[in-house]
């Protein structure tokens, strides 16, 4: 596997400069050489003369390409270096710098981004079809990998995160029914963590990191909706009914000992059994209760 280095690299701005410099002298001097040395022989040109022709095409031609070395680096930004079909290192210092003209610099990105998948529709783990989508968010930490290792790394990412969030879908259901059980709308922490875990597993061998994933969209799916949104009120009259019982038996167990303790008032079994009733009747009523006086006796 192809594992980022540091590529061999001069600094940008002194090459510059000496490029300048040569760029100016060299024409200066190939004309001193014409005027001085060419001119006088006339016809006369022997094959020094045409050596050194030679040799003064050859100082230009290594120039021009000369030139072609300097290459930009942008802030957060890469550059991969490849010779001859052959991965040479990376450049990530920002600024201008110098490599061998020959080489081929291929940019690359190494800012951080960020994508939403598109809505899927999956099942759930209880088999129930829901639509979900996330938001990831990642950047390439390895630039040989992400480059050399697979064919287009933005692209697989935006696979690898859609698949990792189709197959956490399927593994959580949409809401927990037991205690302990982590679903996908109630545990959405965890889930994110679990979501983050799976698409850096699957990134890996491409030199992505990932920062954070996280669901967006959560929802069942239409056809299925309003029947889940009637068990869900059910579920909630349910739950709200047995907090209620829970706290009408607690008070009339509290009211009945406090009784008892001060000695307001002595009860036989008929009028405890009576009293838990009207309580009873008056806590956990949906309605104001309208009170009745009795103005006889319980054994009458």
């Amino acid at each position: 596997m192809n594992k980022e280095r540091i590529a061999r690299s001069l600094p940008g701005i002194p090459m510059l400069l000496v490029l300048l410099a040569v760029s100016i002298v060299l024409p200066l001097a190939f004309l001193w050489w014409i005027g001085s040395v060419v001119a006088p022989l006339g016809d006369a040109i022997g094959v020094a003369e045409g050596l050194g022709f030679l040799l003064w095409i050859a100082a230009f031609a290594v120039v021009v390409i000369g030139w072609y070395g300097l290459t930009p680096v942008n802030p957060n930004e890469a550059r991969a270096v490849v010779l001859f079909g052959r991965y040479r290192g990376t450049i990530r210092d920002q600024g201008l710098a110098w490599v061998n003209p020959f080489t081929m610099r291929r940019k690359i990105s190494v800012r951080v981004r960020n994508f939403e998948t598109n809505k899927l529709k999956v099942n759930d783990h209880d088999g129930n079809p829901i639509e979900i989508a996330a938001v990831v968010v990642w950047k390439v930490t390895d630039t040989a990998e992400a480059l050399f290792e697979v064919d287009d790394y933005e692209n697989f990412v935006n696979v690898q995160a859609e698949s990792a969030l189709r197959n956490l879908a399927t593994s959580h259901p949409y809401d927990a029914h037991n205690d302990g059980q982590v679903a996908l709308r109630a545990n959405q922490a965890e889930v994110a963590d679990q979501l983050r875990q799976e698409i850096q597993d699957r990134l890996e061998k491409a030199g992505v990191q990932v920062i954070e994933a996280r669901i967006s969209h959560l929802a069942y799916a239409p056809e299925i909706a309003n029947a889940m949104l009637r068990r869900q009120q059910a579920n909630a009259v349910i739950a709200a009914r047995t907090r209620i019982v829970e706290g009408a038996v607690g008070m009339v167990e509290m009211a009945l000992e406090q009784l008892s303790a001060k000695q307001v008032v002595q009860l036989d079994e008929e009028r405890k059994a009576q009293m838990v009733s009207n309580l009873l009747v008056v806590l956990c009523s949906e309605h104001e209760t309208q009170p009745v006086l009795n103005t006889g006796t319980l054994y009458a």
